[in-house]
Formats: C-alpha cells, sequence, structure tokens
C-alpha cells in the first residue's frame, strides 16, 4: 500500500489525505505495512537493525504470518532486506546510495515539472496546491509525520501530473527506498523552513505553467535535500 493516492476528480485527494472522504476499511495487511513503514521512517526501528518478528508482532498485536507478508511487501519497497540468516533488517544506505538516488530522482522530476506543465489540467494543478495548503498547515502545527506523508504526496501528483507512467513508476521506486533519509532531512527548524520555501516556489511554478522554472525548482530541491541529508547518514 502506498499512502499517496490517485488524483481524480477535483477535490478527492485532499479529501481522503485529510480524512474528510468516504470511510475506507484497510486490511490488516496495508495497515501493518503503514505502521512498519511509519517506525522505519521515524528511526523507531533504526537502519541496520534485525527486525525481531515475536517481539513486533506483540508490539503490534499480529501474529508472524501477516506480519512476514507485511515484511515483504516493505523489502520490494526496499526499506527491508530479507536474508536466510539474519532474517528481517532494516535497510542502511550509505552516502553513495543517497548521493546516487538523489541525482536520479532530481532528473526524474526536473522532466516531471517540464511534462507536468505541458499536460496537467487546470483543475489538477488546483489539486496540487490545495495538498501544498494543506502541508503547509501541518508545518504550522508542527505535525512532523503527517506533514512528510504529504509532502512525499505532493511529489507523486506531479510525476502523475507528467503523464508518463514509466516516468513516475520509476520515481515511485527511488522515492519509497529514501523515505527514511528525506525524513530526517526536515531535522531542526532551519532544515524544515528551507524545505517549505522549496515547496512554495515549486507551487508558483507549477501554477504558472513555466517548465522551466519548475524544472529548475524541482531539481534544485533535490540538490539541497543531499545537502540537508549529508551529514546525517
Amino acid at each position: 500500500m502506498d499512502e499517496t493516492a490517485t488524483i481524480g476528480t477535483s477535490g478527492q485527494l485532499v479529501e481522503e489525505l485529510d480524512g474528510r472522504g468516504p470511510i475506507a476499511r484497510p486490511s490488516l495487511h496495508d495497515a501493518i505495512v503503514t505502521r512498519v513503514r511509519d517506525m522505519i521512517i521515524e528511526g523507531e526501528l533504526p537502519a541496520g537493525s534485525r527486525i525481531h518478528e515475536g517481539n513486533l508482532g506483540k508490539t503490534l498485536g499480529v501474529s508472524r504470518t501477516p506480519l512476514r507478508e507485511a515484511l515483504k511487501f516493505l523489502a520490494s519497497e526496499g526499506l527491508v532486506e530479507l536474508s536466510p540468516g539474519r532474517g528481517a533488517v532494516v535497510r542502511q544506505f550509505t552516502a553513495k546510495d543517497v548521493h546516487d538516488s538523489l541525482v536520479v530522482l532530481a532528473d526524474l522530476e526536473g522532466l516531471a515539472g517540464r511534462l507536468a506543465c505541458e499536460h496537467a489540467s487546470n483543475d489538477e494543478i488546483r489539486e496540487v496546491r490545495a495538498l501544498h495548503d494543506r502541508m503547509v498547515d501541518l508545518y504550522e502545527k508542527r505535525d512532523r509525520l503527517p506533514y512528510f506523508k504529504l509532502n512525499q504526496s505532493i511529489h507523486s501528483a506531479i510525476l502523475r501530473l507528467s503523464k508518463n507512467e514509466v516516468l513516475a513508476y520509476v520515481h515511485g521506486i527511488l522515492q519509497a527506498r529514501l523515505r527514511r533519509i528525506r525524513y530526517i532531512g526536515n531535522e531542526g527548524p532551519e532544515k524544515w523552513a528551507a524545505a517549505v520555501a522549496d515547496h512554495e516556489e515549486i507551487i508558483s511554478a507549477l501554477e504558472a505553467r513555466d517548465a522551466d522554472r519548475l524544472s529548475k525548482a524541482l531539481t534544485i530541491h533535490m540538490e539541497r535535500t543531499w545537502e540537508r541529508v549529508r551529514h546525517a547518514i
């Protein structure tokens, strides 16, 4: 399960993320995946640590079978590594892994920004603006994890507005792997404020349909992300 939703009719995505739309009944699998993913993102399950299925199952109140299936899914996202000897281990990225991934993400998002300016409808752009405004509200409340998830949803939304499914798919794989790394990029008030300022420029460029400006803003945002996380890896 991915916490990013698909843009549909006007306002639908905002309602889903705000919890005001129709109440969904998530499966046990989805609930476990979300919870364990959040524990990895927030550092409750540290990078490089072995996940003890018995202890984690007790913490979550679930049996080993659905937990193992959830860990397999998180392994497919690149957040967990499975090995016969150690079982499930939270993936630990080297500085080179992170830098190389962010370089590729910068190029992918820069291209997506150009395509989004060309292909997005006015309603779709308004939906992304609504997501951004909601994200800023969470920032002002210092509600960090919901803010982060909405932040990632905005990036995914811009990729979908490119109307290039291959581009969005490849981006999604890299973005999923770097969730924890991107999360620590908001540690500290100055870093967090700088990330929000980057998003303000991104949304303004998208609304103006200025392809060069948006591409540059997205690329620079990824370059600054590296500067924000490099000393924490």
